[in-house]
Order: structure tokens, then C-alpha cells, then sequence
């Protein structure tokens, strides 16, 4: 089983670093997000609620709609590329388990992989605000990031186990992303500050990363909200996986390891006896006359 979990886990982690198109995004995309979006907001105050102890904040808008736009990047690109990662493998993974791969060490190996790629993601692009904001709190932002990265990335996960094809997978990761966190910004909603986002799923992020950074403090409630729905998002995309997968069975394991273990000789030699003709029955010499 450990061995089982270990190639797993390496496999998913390659699947997913083999998506060049994904981290040129996050390469490019990330910071010329942060400089297009900043770029149109001035510095003006904006009003901004903790909804967690009623706190009514005024905080700079740029600085604010820098941390949404942060969200907006990372969530794309991390449910990017755990949707196309999902997708891909699939097949494969169906394979596997014919040849004796036990379902749970791929569940655990994909689960990993995506929080792997959510850390990734979201440390990068909270390294990168530094180039246009020095927040007081930066670890507070790297955590919301992070935070937000894992729920898309399960979401990604959900996702890709659900459609049927590419197209509408991208089409409810980029609606959903860009909705979820369009809304939680005052600058560009004036609803923002409304009790009914707090079920969306970067209300958690939002208002932690805004607490740390604006407010000096640290919000663990948001943190477990946030964490909700990744847990959700992936408890869903999981089941929905193994009930895809081919039933385990170990008559169907014992089989797969006999079949990679006979050698490429033995398997040559059966295929050509195989492909010989069954040789003729003897026929009988008949007895010659002899001389009268």
C-alpha cells in the first residue's frame, strides 16, 4: 500500500507539472493581473465589514482589490489545472486498478497532489503582491491565498470528475471564480458588504486576508469556513471518483501481478507455440503384399 501511494503520488505530481500552458499563466497571468486590475483603482477609502465580530472597516481600495484580484488569478489557474489533471488520468487510473492498484491510494495520492498545487499557487502569488503592495500582515494574505487555492482545487477536482466534456468543466471554473470573487469586493459591488456572501466560497479568504492586512487581526473562524468547503468539494469529487472506478478485487489483483511479472521470453515462446498448427495424426503404413 505504501509503495502503491508513493508512485501515485508522483504520477499525480507529474500529471500536473506536465500543464506548461497552466504555469505560463501563472508566470505571466499573476502579475499582469495585479498591474492591469491596480491600475484602475485609485487610492480612495472603501468601506469593508468583518462579519465574523461586526467590525466596520475603511480600508484602501487599491490595496483591497489587490487581494481580490490575487484570489480571482489563483483561483483560476489552481481549478485549471486540477480539472485538466482529473481529466487526464482517468483512463489510466482505471487501468491501474485492473493491474492491482488499490482505489485508496489513488484517492490519497490525487488529494495531496491538488493541496500540493494549492500551496504552490497560492505562495507564489502572494509573493508577488509584494512587487505592487507591501501589506503589514503578508502571512495573513499567504494563508487566505492558500486557503482559497485549496477550495478551487478540490472544486477543480469535483469538476473534472462530473462533465463530460472540457468545455463546460472551463466554462464553471471561470464563471464561478470570477463571480465568487468579484462579489466580495465593495470597490466593484456595492452589495459586497451583504450577509448572503458569506456562502460563497472565497468569503472565508476574503475576510481573513482583509482582517490581517487592514486590521491586525487574525479571524481562525474564516479559516475553518474556508477549510468547509474545501472538505466539501472534495468529499463530493471523491466519492464521485471511486464510484467511476472498476471494482476492486483480489482474483482481478492476483491476475494483473501475474501478467506483469511474466517475462517478455516466456510470453514469445507461448505466443509462438501458440501460432503453431497441431501436427497431424500418423497415418498407418498398410502392410505390402509380399511375393507369391
Amino acid at each position: 500500500m505504501r509503495q502503491q501511494l508513493e508512485v501515485a503520488v508522483r504520477h499525480s505530481l507529474a500529471a500536473q507539472a506536465r500543464n506548461r500552458l497552466a504555469w505560463i499563466l501563472l508566470v505571466v497571468f499573476v502579475p499582469g493581473w495585479y498591474l492591469l486590475i491596480g491600475s484602475m483603482i485609485p487610492h480612495q477609502g472603501a468601506a469593508f465589514i468583518l462579519r465574523s465580530n461586526e467590525t466596520r472597516l475603511v480600508v484602501d481600495g487599491h490595496d483591497l482589490t489587490l487581494i481580490t484580484a490575487g484570489l480571482s488569478a489563483i483561483t483560476l489557474i489552481t481549478g485549471f489545472v486540477v480539472f485538466a489533471a482529473t481529466r487526464r488520468a482517468i483512463p489510466f487510473d482505471r487501468r491501474l486498478i485492473l493491474s492491482g492498484y488499490r482505489p485508496a491510494a489513488l484517492i490519497t495520492a490525487k488529494t495531496a497532489a491538488a493541496l500540493a498545487v494549492a500551496a504552490a499557487v497560492g505562495g507564489y502569488a502572494a509573493v508577488v503582491i509584494l512587487a505592487f503592495w507591501r501589506p503589514a500582515a503578508l502571512w495573513s494574505i499567504a494563508v487566505a491565498f492558500i486557503l482559497a487555492a485549496a477550495s478551487y482545487a478540490a472544486l477543480g477536482l469535483l469538476v473534472g470528475v462530473l462533465v463530460r466534456g472540457d468545455l463546460e468543466g472551463f466554462f464553471l471554473i471561470i464563471m464561478t471564480a470570477l463571480l465568487d470573487t468579484f462579489l466580495e469586493n465593495p470597490v466593484d459591488n456595492p452589495l459586497a458588504n451583504k450577509p448572503v456572501l458569506e456562502f460563497f466560497p472565497s468569503y472565508g479568504p476574503t475576510q481573513f486576508a482583509a482582517a490581517g492586512a487592514f486590521h491586525h487581526q487574525v479571524l481562525p473562524g474564516m479559516v475553518a469556513v474556508s477549510l468547509a468547503w474545501t472538505a466539501a468539494f472534495a468529499l463530493l469529487g471523491l466519492v464521485v471518483l471511486r464510484l467511476r472506478m472498476p471494482r476492486y478485487s483480489l482474483r482481478r489483483t492476483e491476475a494483473g501481478r501475474l501478467r506483469a511479472a511474466a517475462s517478455p521470453g516466456s510470453a514469445a515462446i507461448t505466443t509462438a507455440a501458440a501460432s503453431q498448427p497441431a501436427p497431424s495424426p500418423a497415418v498407418p503404413r498398410t502392410a505390402r503384399p509380399g511375393p507369391g
